[in-house]
């Protein structure tokens, strides 16, 4: 999954981040409201972790113009204002969770499976490509009645293959899916995690095809 971190403490926002990336997520981190609000109205996220006391824009404003706009990606907010009307405010503003400063990791990361859980349950679809069948809530690759083994980053590239509907994916698009936007990775990591999807596909009727200049093509049959 691509989680946004929008928290202008930069300490809390990279604690956060490793967290989330040790469960094998991509995460996109913004400091202020308005660099956030660009990043979100051009950029894919699963979810929105949103601090509420942001510079130059607030995060409940910044909430308010998401869901005024339609935006349906769940958001935990973070404050540190533990009070009952801060969290009604929060939650009347579009939040779908609320999570008090201080909090245990644990905590946040049940809440971040929670949130993630929910967001996926309603679509219960499952894509297929050739003989595999994909299900994007479990992350889960099956080849007729066999689970292919993927890890996290695996299915991640997968996934945004398939979501290309026959389209070749560049590579700085592959990587930020997989590691968020401005990752300090070299694309060149890209070409690994291909090489191995490919090993993993090989007894399947779906390849991943190169063009070169382009980037890469997920395909059946041939």
């Amino acid at each position: 999954m691509r989680i946004a971190v929008i928290e202008d403490n930069e300490a809390l926002a990279q604690g956060i981040a490793y967290r989330l990336q040790d469960a094998g997520h991509a995460v996109d981190m913004l400091h202020d409201g308005l660099a956030a609000r660009d990043h979100l109205a051009s950029e894919d996220a699963d979810l929105i972790i949103l601090d509420i006391t942001l510079p130059r824009l607030d995060g409940l404003s910044l909430l308010h113009e998401l869901r005024l706009a339609g935006d349906k990606r769940p958001v935990l907010l973070l404050t540190a204002r533990a009070e009952t009307v801060d969290r009604v405010a929060g939650l009347d503003a579009g939040a779908d969770d609320y999570l008090v400063k201080p909090f245990e990791m644990a905590e946040f990361e049940a809440r971040v499976r929670a949130l993630l859980r929910r967001r996926d349950a309603p679509l219960n679809i499952t894509q297929r490509i050739g003989n595999l069948v994909y299900d994007p809530a479990a992350r889960q690759l099956r080849h007729g009645n066999e689970p292919l083994d993927l890890t996290r980053r695996e299915a991640a590239l997968f996934a945004c293959l398939l979501d290309a509907e026959g389209r070749p994916v560049p590579k700085s698009r592959l990587l930020d899916q997989i590691y968020g936007t401005g990752a300090d990775v070299d694309d060149s990591v890209i070409e690994v995690h291909v090489s191995r999807l490919r090993k993993r596909l090989a007894q399947t009727d779906v390849s991943i095809r190169t063009l070169r200049g382009f980037g890469y093509l997920l395909e059946a049959g041939g």
